[in-house]
C-alpha cells in the first residue's frame, strides 16, 4: 500500500474513529497504543493514524486549534505558512479587490484556507498527489470545500487567465540534499518563472525565503518582510495594484510588517545614519526591519544614530516609543573584559542575565558559564557588540523596567 492509499484510509469511518481515539494521544505512550490498536485494526492504518496524530501535535504551533481537525504530511507541516501570516496576506489580497485566485504550489492548503476564509475563491494546485489529497481533506474538514478547488498538476502548465490574482509558494527545500535552498533559481519552480507568471496576473504575491539577496528582487515589485511575535517568517514579493497605503503595492518598495499587531513600515530609501556615541537608550530593531533594510527609517523616527556602521543597533538620547524596535535603558558602556564584567555583576547582585550579541565572536552561552552568576535577585541585559569598531559590552534593562538611564 502506498502513502496515498494509506492516507485515503484515514478518511474512511474506521480511520476517522482511530483519529478520534488518538486526539489527546500522549507521544510517550505510542508503543503501547500501537500494540493495543493493532489488535482490532490493520497495522498500516494504525501506523498512519499515529503518524497523523504526531503531525497534528506539531502543527498546532502554526495552525492552533484547527490543527486537531486538519490533515498533514511531514513536508506540509514543515513548509506550510503559519496561520497568522497566511491570514495577513489573505486580508491584504482581499483589500486589493481579489475575489478569485490561483494558489500555485498549494501544499496541504494552509494558504488556501486563509484565502477562502477571507472570501476569496481559490484554485489550489500542486503536483504532489498526497499533498493534494491533504488539501482536499482540509478544505472539507474546515467547511471550505465550496470555495477551494484542488487540482493535481504541474503549476507551470496551469492557465491562470481569468483569475484576479496568482499566489506562488515555490518549494525551497531539496529532498536530495535534505536542507533549505538559498539560491532562488533553485526553487521549484525557479523564482524567475514565478516572477514571469506574476507579471501576467492583475495582482500577484510570491512567497520567498526572508534571507533572499536584495539584488535578486524584481524592481517592479514591492517586497514585504513579515515577522510574527518577533520572529521573521517570510518575505512576499507583490505585483500589481499600484498605489499608496498599507493595502496597495508600491513598485520597488521595501516593507516590514510586524504581527500580530499588523504594524507596517514602508521604506523611504533613506541612507544609513552616521554612527555616534552610545546614548542613554539602545534600540534593537525587529528582524523584519533589519531584513528589509529599514534600520535607517526607524533611526529617523527615533532621532537616533548607529553605534557602528556595520551593526544594526540604534542609540538615542531620549526614549521614543516605536513598534519597530525594542528599547533598552543603557547603564554601562565598557570595553569587552570578562573578569571586569563578572566582578561588576557580582557587585550588583545580578542573578539573571539576558545576553545578546551582534557583531561579536563571543558565544552567549560560553560567556554565561564564565560569569557563574549567583543567586542575586537583580537582572541585567548584556549586549556583546562593537562600538566604533571596538569590542564592547553594553549593560542595561528593557525600557519597561523601573530603571533610570544614564551613566
Amino acid at each position: 500500500m502506498n502513502d496515498l492509499d494509506t492516507f485515503v484510509g484515514l478518511l474512511t469511518p474506521e480511520g476517522q474513529a482511530l483519529l478520534a481515539e488518538l486526539r489527546d494521544h500522549d507521544p510517550s505512550d505510542e508503543l503501547a497504543a500501537a500494540t493495543r490498536l493493532r489488535r482490532t485494526h490493520p497495522a498500516a492504518l494504525v501506523s498512519a493514524a499515529l503518524g497523523q496524530a504526531r503531525l497534528r501535535q506539531r502543527a498546532a504551533a502554526k495552525f492552533g486549534a484547527d490543527a486537531g481537525r486538519m490533515y498533514f504530511t511531514a513536508n506540509g507541516v514543515e513548509q506550510s505558512t503559519r496561520a497568522t501570516v497566511a491570514a495577513h496576506r489573505a486580508r491584504r489580497l482581499a483589500g486589493l479587490g481579489v475575489r478569485t485566485l490561483a494558489d500555485l504550489c498549494c501544499g496541504i492548503g494552509g494558504d488556501a484556507i486563509a484565502l477562502a476564509r477571507a472570501g476569496i475563491r481559490v484554485l489550489a494546485v500542486d503536483r504532489d498527489p498526497l499533498a493534494c489529497a491533504a488539501a482536499r481533506a482540509n478544505a472539507e474538514a474546515l467547511g471550505l470545500a465550496e470555495l477551494i478547488e484542488v487540482r493535481c498538476a504541474d503549476v507551470t502548465e496551469v492557465d491562470t487567465a481569468g483569475y484576479d490574482a496568482v499566489f506562488v509558494d515555490p518549494a525551497r527545500r531539496s529532498k536530495a540534499r535534505g536542507g533549505r535552498i538559498f539560491d532562488p533559481e533553485a526553487y521549484s519552480p525557479p523564482l524567475s518563472w514565478a516572477v514571469e507568471a506574476a507579471r501576467k496576473a492583475p495582482v500577484a504575491a510570491l512567497k520567498i525565503a526572508p534571507g533572499v539577496p536584495h539584488e535578486a528582487l524584481p524592481e517592479d515589485a514591492e517586497t514585504e518582510w513579515i515577522s510574527d511575535g518577533g520572529d521573521v517568517k517570510e518575505a512576499v514579493v507583490w505585483f500589481g495594484a499600484a498605489g499608496g497605503g498599507t493595502g496597495r503595492v508600491t513598485p520597488g518598495g521595501r516593507r516590514a510588517t510586524l504581527l500580530p499587531a499588523g504594524e507596517s513600515l514602508l521604506g523611504a530609501g533613506l541612507p544609513d545614519p552616521e554612527p555616534g556615541p552610545v546614548g542613554d537608550w539602545l534600540y534593537e530593531p525587529d528582524g523584519a526591519v533589519i531584513r528589509a533594510h529599514l534600520v535607517a527609517d526607524v533611526a529617523e523616527q527615533l532621532d537616533g544614530r548607529l553605534i557602528d556602521p556595520t551593526i544594526a543597533y540604534i542609540t538615542a538620547d531620549r526614549l521614543v516609543g516605536t513598534p519597530y524596535a525594542t528599547a533598552y535603558a543603557i547603564t554601562d558602556v565598557l570595553p569587552f573584559h570578562v573578569k571586569k564584567l563578572k566582578a561588576l555583576l557580582r557587585e550588583r547582585e545580578v542573578g539573571v542575565a539576558v545576553i545578546k550579541k551582534r557583531g561579536s565572536a563571543v558565544e552567549p552561552e560560553e560567556l554565561r558559564k564564565k560569569l557563574k552568576l549567583g543567586g542575586g535577585r537583580a537582572s541585567c541585559t548584556i549586549f556583546l557588540t562593537r562600538v566604533a569598531g571596538a569590542p564592547t559590552m553594553l549593560l542595561g534593562h528593557p525600557a519597561t523596567d523601573p530603571v533610570t538611564p544614564g551613566r
